[in-house]
């Protein structure tokens, strides 16, 4: 019996991962590129579409491929396409769909990474059974995946739910965004912004702490984290100043939205408890009397190791509900 599949891609500033996905989320194979070897998305396109025939070629006649779910930095479902994307090689618009048709007659699904995310929550992870909920993804910027009445919310330009880019601390002074502006969200509350909140906390502190000896290109969220795992006092309040952050940010989502529940996905939750409990209580603290006791703050459930490209490969089956 020859079994349906979907080609699940992530499509990463540094990484492109890639797999073959079952109707069960059952992974069969995966692989990956460097984005960056490919100065031409044309290249790019052709050089995926050859290993991922390489994997599936590797699976006999045993698969069919059904279609390709692709999640992207600014990926726009609406029109097949990745535009102005920060952290990609590539600038301007970019027709992923069209340059995938060169190769495929099959469908194929273009949409930003938060989105894939939400959609694989609630076919794969924690959110199954589900109407109102929202995923927050939290890597090298932050994203929003909405999910209101059961339907995945793209928007008028299907951008809907750029949470990251919507304002903390506007002004002059505040934090550049690589989307151009100041003060954003993503600045503060993903793994560069911890990096950034960090050393500030450190400039403004004589508090000893095993990160002063590291320099800028050395340190990173994973090395903030095992920091505050060893009671690191700069670390942890890092820590506590992004959870805190966040959860500001949530309180104002829940009156937006009403969700049922909100799932951290992505590289800084998984710090645990070092930034659920900081934002947890914060959002608490802030949110409407309605509303309080009433929203869930959960990890993600979705493989971490897999977890990217089941969310995009997870377009393929829910497409037509969402």
């Amino acid at each position: 019996m020859i079994m349906q599949v979907a080609v699940g891609i992530d499509i990463g500033g540094t990484n492109t991962e890639f797999a073959l996905i079952d109707r069960k989320g059952t992974v069969l194979d995966k692989g990956k590129l460097n984005t960056r070897d490919y100065r031409k998305p044309e290249d790019f396109v052709e050089a995926l579409f050859r290993e991922i025939g390489m994997i599936a070629h590797k699976q006999g006649n045993t698969v069919s491929i059904t279609g390709y779910g692709i999640g992207a930095p600014m990926g726009n479902i609406n029109r097949g396409t990745i535009e102005h994307p920060a952290g990609l090689p590539w600038t301007g618009i970019i027709p992923v769909g069209e340059l995938f048709s060169k190769y495929t007659t099959l469908p194929v699904y273009v949409t930003n990474d938060a989105n894939a995310a939400a959609v694989g929550e609630m076919i794969y992870g924690g959110a199954r059974g589900m109407k109102n909920f929202v995923v927050i993804t939290l890597g090298t910027g932050l994203g929003g995946g909405l999910i209101v009445n059961g339907k995945l919310v793209y928007g008028a330009n299907g951008f809907a739910g750029e949470l990251g880019h919507t304002s903390v601390r506007p002004g002059s002074s505040n934090r550049e965004c690589g989307c151009g502006r100041k003060g954003c969200l993503e600045t503060y509350v993903s793994a560069t912004g911890i990096k950034r909140t960090l050393l500030k906390i450190m400039a403004d502190s004589v508090l000893d702490s095993e990160l002063r000896n590291l320099s800028f290109n050395e340190l990173d969220s994973v090395k903030i984290y095992d920091a505050a795992n060893r009671g690191d006092k700069i670390a942890t309040e890092a820590f506590n100043h992004t959870g805190r952050m966040l959860g500001f940010k949530l309180a104002d989502l829940v009156a937006t939205v009403n969700p049922e529940a909100i799932f951290l996905f992505g590289g800084l939750s998984l710090a645990g408890e070092m930034i659920f409990r900081p934002a947890r209580e914060t959002m608490e603290e802030q949110l409407l009397s309605v509303y309080k006791g009433k929203v869930k703050l959960l990890p993600s459930q979705l493989n971490a190791q897999n977890a990217a490209v089941m969310g995009a490969g997870s377009l393929i089956w829910a497409i037509e509900e969402i």
